[in-house]
């Protein structure tokens, strides 16, 4: 990564709080994203892994701890003497007393220490890589949110390669041993420091700790597995989903290492807001006149709700400010358990001029104490 501080990556402190970190993050993918004009795709997928990293808690205190390379933070297994078997060979470790030193190797301490002087700890081996989980933003109507919706995303990612099934060999042709590990699996490099000469022991990263490759890599890929290619995607919106809801679509990010799993695709909903109506929990709220006289004497206003166009009854001596229920007229309940209801608040519309005789019959109620 051209940038390898996550933080300045997404803009923000390393104080920073987890809503800070999200809205940075989705601005810069927005401004970034492969499929937008201008977009930026190394960019979007750096901005993509600091996230993955900030974003979640433990790996955040890991990568404040050991910085990027805090993956391979906490060797264990140290072993005074020890060879292949614990990782690490101790053969030139002297001028310490006691037992191991007066060190307890395979202390969490201990590790942290070498890590840090050495790079990171020793590898036993590691799963091919899940791929990358693809977060976007989508926006949806109220009427959308309320009923549900289905959208379709077209998304410029990597997939698995048709032509050698993601595998990273051309068709037809067999494996070998690895000639870099001569088919073990894994590397031993020797390094020197002032505490002596330490052996440490990684997987290949030719085979992947597997010792045999395909005698020829793939045509297509290269012998990774993956192509960029378009994917259309259809995304079913629930109805009665949140505003800020975030939803999951299982194996469709980005394609996995040589034949792994793919990642997630993360779609976060924004509503619009709707000019009328509020949302509360699964209630839908509005506000609606009623002229003087049909709250003094009741009678039906005409007033608008998600279904379309009902007629509310007014009783007589209603006042400004009471609220009317409309049973199921809500929210439905995400999974179709049932809805909430409309809320309808009326405020008594006051006329701002009467006629000589209408104040001549206010006067009188007025009169009257009414």
């Amino acid at each position: 990564m051209a940038n390898n501080n996550y933080y300045d990556l997404l803009g923000v402190s390393k104080d920073a709080t987890d809503d800070e970190i999200k809205k940075a993050y989705r601005k810069l993918a927005h401004k970034y994203h492969p499929d937008k004009s201008g977009g930026d795709e190394a960019k979007f997928k750096e901005i993509n892994q600091a996230y993955q990293v900030l974003s979640d808690k433990s790996k955040r205190q890991q990568y404040d701890q050991f910085g990027q390379t805090f993956e391979g933070g906490g060797a264990g297994g140290f072993s005074a003497g020890g060879g292949p078997a614990s990782g690490w060979d101790f053969s030139g470790f002297q001028g310490f007393g006691g037992q191991n030193g007066g060190f307890e190797f395979g202390g969490e301490g201990f590790d942290d220490i070498f890590s840090n002087i050495f790079g990171g700890s020793t590898s036993r081996g590691r799963r091919r890589s899940k791929g990358a989980d693809i977060h976007v933003d989508m926006e949806i109507d109220y009427y959308e949110m309320v009923r549900g919706t289905q959208r379709e995303l077209n998304l410029y990612k990597s997939v698995a390669c048709d032509r050698c099934d993601g595998e990273g060999g051309e068709p037809g042709t067999g494996q070998k041993t690895c000639p870099t590990c001569k088919g073990k699996g894994k590397i031993e490099t020797v390094r020197r420091s002032f505490f002596g000469t330490f052996s440490q022991i990684a997987e290949c990263h030719e085979c992947h700790g597997s010792g045999r490759i395909f005698e020829k890599k793939c045509s297509k890929c290269g012998g990774d597995g993956r192509v960029k290619e378009e994917q259309k995607i259809e995304i079913k919106i629930p109805a009665g989903i949140s505003d800020g809801q975030t939803l999951s679509v299982s194996e469709q990010g980005e394609a996995g290492e040589q034949g792994a799993i793919a990642g997630d695709l993360l779609v976060t909903i924004h509503v619009v807001p709707h000019k009328k109506f509020k949302r509360k929990g699964l209630d839908i709220l509005s506000t609606e006149q009623v002229p003087f006289s049909v709250a003094v004497l009741g009678g039906k206003i005409e007033i608008e709700t998600i279904s379309g166009s009902l007629i509310l009854k007014i009783p007589n001596g209603t006042q400004s400010g009471e609220v009317f229920r409309i049973k199921g007229e809500g929210v439905p309940e995400l999974g179709g358990r049932g809805a909430g209801n409309h809320l309808v608040t009326v405020v008594v519309k006051v006329p701002k001029s009467l006629s000589r005789e209408q104040k001549k019959i206010v006067e009188q109620m007025r009169d009257q104490g009414i």
